[in-house]
């Protein structure tokens, strides 16, 4: 038994000795593997105990050597847990990268990068290395490079701020894992307000993106927005913790959190900082210079609050008591139900497009509302977005459509209206010309024949505010087409308006449709009448103007030449300036409602601007105003004397064979009488299928093809470019109701073409056809 004792004494002593060994074995390997040196210590103790007898320094051992291999396999498995934690933070920063727009690089401790941004790659930042990609846009990248480093290894997190007085630029380092950090470069320009950090989501609260002022307040953005909230679920348009993951431990940010939505669905969610409760307007103290116009609103539709950027869109009173009917209108029903609807969670429609009270009717806005706050303090939270300039682009785009409608409206009215008139103006003149001066029935057809004037006048005034009228231009002398008009400017003007008439002695003359002319007289005239109502004086003053430069008004720059200005002032009661940018739009009056058209002045730019000429108001509230007119001057031609109505023009001296389409049979009724009487042949045809089958007839000479532009079958420039593949050389007039312009196009396809507009008259049309023909 001594012996026994005696032969094992050293082997505990052997086992003691072990043990500074196997420290200093397990330091060596602890940073290789964190499970080995535990294991190995196990198999250390465990193999002297296997040589003992049993006992209790035997068991004692088997026990020490259960629990280190209990605790190496433990630390194995937090081992690999960490390094798949490890590994899921890598993958997610990689996938987030690819859909990152801001500038940002995934890299290791030595400065390899590993993954960039989408941003980074779409805005060139190349390079193999952190030195490389960043060096062309920082000083010295190195050193930056270095410094951040070193703080975000220790501290999880570091930034620095640089660059000229121009242009900020900010970088910033997070670590991922290790020494693996995320480096995000920032750069705007100085004076520029700081981005607000913002995400963009889909419907179900999936993050698609996140700006660089995300990533800089709150790290990488979680894969769901609930997943952001420190108590999810993230409810929007209210104060609620938000997790920031820039540092190794998360933390928790108060923040109120926005939603702005779009037309088409896109959602972008703001993360703005939690406002202080005060009292008044201007109370939000925390979002009073943010560059977002955000409201605090109460369900019973007051203004609790508003930021600076909103108080300024909207200018309101720094008080509360404020009502939301009070400053926005245009919902089609009242506010305060749209309001009651968001702040109860009942279905409501998404934002609103509203527009100012009182002086700001021009200030357009659209509003977005979210319900906000407690269940004892609830309230909502509404973010305006000024969207005046592109509501300005869509009035101006259904104003564009509703001139083009309008414009083929007047069109076709004009058409048939002026079928009627070319057969009552004709047949009128056929009647004049078996009655002289001296007959009793003279007076009545000349009455006619300028009611028939009169109601071609009223069909251009239709085409003229769309610019598509059909224009006779003339050689005018204004003073005496001005005299002309004057007896009947003095019966609209009435009694207590004078009207006086003011001419240069040298003027010159203007080339001009002179009814059209007639008409913006007298649309100015009226429309100075009805500026004073207590009566006063219009003047007229006309005067030539020669322009050596060029000269601008307004928007408009008037070219270098010689011009005649005619200028209609007036002493009423003046446009306010706001109105008078908007005076030659169709449909815009400054008058009462029930007195105004809103085509007058309209008519009058669509005339002048088709005559090649330039018109503009001046105006000063209280004392008056002035439209002045500048048309292209024009020498003095020499004087033709013109046939008088009912005289019989003489004969032909070239009798012409021609062919007559028209498919309304007045117009040709009277047409073939005219051309007849002139001893011209005329073969008459109702359509254009007709007409081709008489070209059938190899006998049939034709000198002249006079068609009506729309027939019942087919259009007549393409029936005419086909009768003229078989009869070249043979000229052709076009007569139709419509505007040139509206088949110019077609008609320039026919050389040599002349057009005729109706409705014509006798001489006009008999004319046309000797000038032609010549």
């Amino acid at each position: 038994m001594t012996q026994l004792e005696n032969a094992g004494a050293p082997r505990p002593m052997a086992a003691q000795g072990m043990v500074p060994m196997l420290a200093d074995r397990l330091g060596r390997t602890a940073r290789r593997s964190p499970g080995l040196p535990v294991l190995v210590a196990a198999v250390a103790i465990l193999g002297p105990a296997t040589l003992l007898r049993p006992g209790w320094l035997g068991d004692s051992l088997v026990l020490t050597s259960a629990l280190l291999f209990g605790v190496a396999i433990l630390r194995s498995a937090l081992a690999l847990r960490r390094a798949g934690a490890t590994r899921l933070r890598r993958e997610g920063a990689v996938a987030a990268l690819r859909r990152d727009p801001s500038v940002a690089l995934l890299a290791d401790g030595a400065g390899a990068i590993l993954a960039r941004s989408a941003g980074a790659a779409g805005q060139g930042v190349d390079g193999a290395s952190l030195d490389a990609a960043l060096s062309p846009r920082l000083a010295d990248a190195s050193a930056a490079v270095a410094r951040l480093q070193a703080r975000a290894v220790t501290l999880g997190s570091a930034e620095e701020e640089g660059g000229s007085r121009r242009m900020l630029r900010r970088l910033q380092a997070d670590r991922i894992d290790g020494d693996t950090l995320l480096w995000r470069l920032d750069q705007r320009r100085a004076g520029d307000p700081p981005a607000l950090p913002c995400l963009d989501v889909d419907e179900g609260g999936v993050v698609l993106s996140a700006n660089g002022a995300f990533h800089r307040a709150f790290g990488l953005p979680a894969h769901h927005l609930d997943e952001l909230a420190a108590k999810p679920p993230l409810v929007l348009g209210r104060t609620q913790a938000v997790l920031a993951r820039v540092r190794p431990i998360a933390r928790p940010i108060e923040c109120l959190v926005v939603e702005i939505s779009d037309e088409d669905g896109q959602r972008s969610v703001l993360f703005l900082p939690a406002p202080a409760p005060r009292d008044g307007l201007d109370a939000w103290e925390a979002v009073e210079d943010l560059p977002v116009p955000l409201l605090r609103i109460a369900p019973t539709g007051e203004i609790l609050a508003a930021n600076r950027p909103a108080r300024l869109l909207l200018p309101m009173a720094a008080e509360p008591g404020t009502r939301m009917s009070e400053v926005l209108e245009g919902m089609g029903r009242p506010m305060i139900e749209w309001i009651s609807d968001v702040a109860e969670g009942r279905p409501a429609s998404g934002p609103q497009v509203l527009r100012g009270t009182g002086p700001h009717q021009d200030t357009v806005v659209r509003l977005t509302l979210s319900p906000a706050g407690p269940p004892e303090d609830r309230h909502l939270i509404g973010v305006l977005d000024d969207v005046s300039e592109l509501k300005a682009l869509e009035a101006q785009f259904a104003q564009s459509q509703k001139m083009q409608a309008l414009g083929q409206l007047a069109g076709g009215v004009a058409h048939d209206f002026n079928n009627l008139l070319t057969a009552i103006s004709g047949h009128c003149d056929l009647l004049l010309l078996r009655h002289d001066q001296g007959d009793p029935e003279y007076a009545d057809l000349t009455q006619i024949r300028q009611n028939v004037n009169r109601a071609a006048s009223l069909v251009g005034q239709l085409l003229a505010f769309s610019r598509k009228q059909s224009m006779m231009p003339e050689t005018i002398d204004l003073p005496d087409a001005l005299a002309d008009l004057t007896h009947l400017l003095d019966r609209l003007v009435g009694e207590r308006v004078r009207l006086t008439l003011d001419h240069d002695p040298s003027l010159l003359c203007i080339r001009a449709d002179r009814r059209q002319l007639e008409q913006v007289v007298m649309n100015l005239v009226v429309n100075a009448r009805d500026a004073m109502p207590e009566g006063g004086e219009i003047r007229i003053a006309t005067g030539n103007v020669t322009l050596d430069a060029p000269e601008a008004h307004g928007r408009a720059t008037i070219p270098p030449g010689r011009y005649v200005q005619v200028r209609v002032l007036d002493q009423g009661v003046g446009i306010p300036p706001d109105r008078l940018p908007k005076i030659f739009e169709p449909f815009y009056t400054t008058k009462r409602p029930g007195e105004g058209t809103g085509l007058g002045l309209s008519t009058a730019y669509g005339i002048v601007k088709q005559t090649g000429g330039y018109i503009f108001a001046d105006s000063t509230v209280g004392q008056g105003t002035t439209f002045t007119l500048w048309f292209p001057a024009h020498d003095r031609p020499e004087p033709q004397p013109a046939p008088p109505p009912g005289q019989k023009p003489p004969a032909s001296s070239v009798a012409a064979r021609i062919l007559l389409v028209e498919d309304e049979a007045p117009v040709r009724a009277f047409a073939a009488r005219a051309l007849r009487m002139r001893d011209h042949e005329v073969v008459e045809a109702d359509s254009a299928e007709a007409a081709l089958a008489l070209l059938q007839d190899p006998a049939l000479e034709v000198d002249l093809i006079l068609s009506d532009v729309v027939l019942p079958d087919m259009d007549g420039p393409t029936w005419v470019r086909q009768a003229l593949l078989q009869r070249p050389g043979v000229k052709v007039i076009f007569a139709s109701g419509y505007a040139e312009e509206a088949f110019s196009e077609q008609k320039g396809l026919v050389t040599g073409s002349v057009f005729l507009p109706k409705p014509f008259s006798l001489v006009e049309l008999t004319g046309t056809v000797e000038r032609i023909l010549a």
